[in-house]
């Protein structure tokens, strides 16, 4: 066989291959497509047709018992709603409830995941502790907190009035002190699954990195600031931002702790739609609230993508 008629046959192979390789990727995508189907039929017929639906719905005067035909009306509602006070007051109450709960419980959850970091006795034990409220439904932990604040056998006032400190007070009822109480229970019954976040992100940081530092004399401040901190940035940004969206869509938990009371002061914007949708069958006008909540979150969704990116975290 002579070089040349080698080098002819070995073109016709490799010509036949490549020819080959287009259909093989086509099939090995179509494999992979019916691989991801079983999990994302469930996304769109749960999540993303409601929400397509709900969308449709806040440009119609959809209501509860109407005989006449549901008409579309563009705009309307949210032109009503940029004039309704009570919902844009419901909008601050729910941005400060998503606040208060999220950066308190962050930094809880930071110091209780440094201390079960640490090679401590009984570390399971705690550990396993930790993670009791995660396991307990909201409406268990909704009710578990009512009966704490109770004001005339809640466990809080009971304590007050035994430490002699005063009679104590309607906690949940209290104009002043209902919002704060709320914020105390949010921050108790998510600081589980913010510590456990952040714990895997302190066990993923090299032993290695801290013991260079002690070395180097670095205390236990500089080390958190120079190595810990660095390392676990993108776990603690991440959840931060995931646990300030799923506040801000509170809803379970503030409903069967106050529903929304006394007179509004704990009516987050959730409340205020199931209220618009259920209690007085605004369909289309909800679902119009629905929509600028979900605006909301997605702007700040993108402000918190667009600072991964920029700070280097995007990959």
């Amino acid at each position: 066989m002579t070089l040349e008629t080698a080098a002819t046959r070995s073109g016709e192979r490799d010509g036949r291959h490549a020819g080959r390789r287009p259909g093989r990727r086509g099939r090995a995508d179509h494999g992979a497509w019916f691989l991801v189907l079983p999990a994302l039929i469930p996304i769109l017929v749960l999540s993303v047709g409601p929400l397509l639906y709900g969308i449709a719905l806040s440009f119609t005067d959809s209501q509860a018992g109407r005989t006449e035909p549901t008409e579309w009306i563009g705009t309307l509602n949210f032109q009503d709603l940029a004039h309704d006070s009570l919902f844009w007051e419901s909008f601050r109450i729910g941005l400060l409830w998503a606040v208060g709960v999220t950066a308190p419980q962050f930094l809880l959850a930071l110091g209780l995941a440094l201390l079960l970091n640490q090679n401590l006795r009984f570390r399971w034990l705690a550990r396993a502790l930790a993670i009791v409220p995660w396991a307990m439904p909201e409406v268990v932990v909704g009710i578990m907190w009512r009966l704490v604040y109770h004001p005339d056998a809640g466990v809080l006032n009971e304590t007050i009035r035994d430490f002699g400190l005063g009679e104590g007070r309607d906690w949940l009822t209290g104009p002043a002190t209902a919002l704060s109480a709320v914020i105390v229970v949010g921050i108790w019954a998510g600081m589980p699954q913010t510590t456990v976040t952040l714990l895997a992100g302190l066990q993923n940081t090299p032993h290695e990195l801290h013991e260079a530092a002690a070395l180097d004399g670095a205390g236990a401040w500089r080390r958190f600031r120079t190595v810990t901190w660095p390392a676990i940035r993108p776990v603690a940004l991440a959840v931060t931002a995931l646990n300030f969206i799923w506040n801000f869509n509170s809803f379970a938990l503030v409903y069967v702790l106050t529903n929304g009371g006394p007179g509004g002061r704990t009516r987050l914007p959730m409340l205020f739609a199931y209220e618009e949708a259920f209690r007085y069958g605004q369909f289309g006008y909800a679902a119009a609230m629905g929509c600028v909540m979900v605006a909301v979150v997605s702007v700040f969704f993108a402000f918190f993508l667009v600072g991964r990116i920029k700070g280097g975290d995007g990959r």
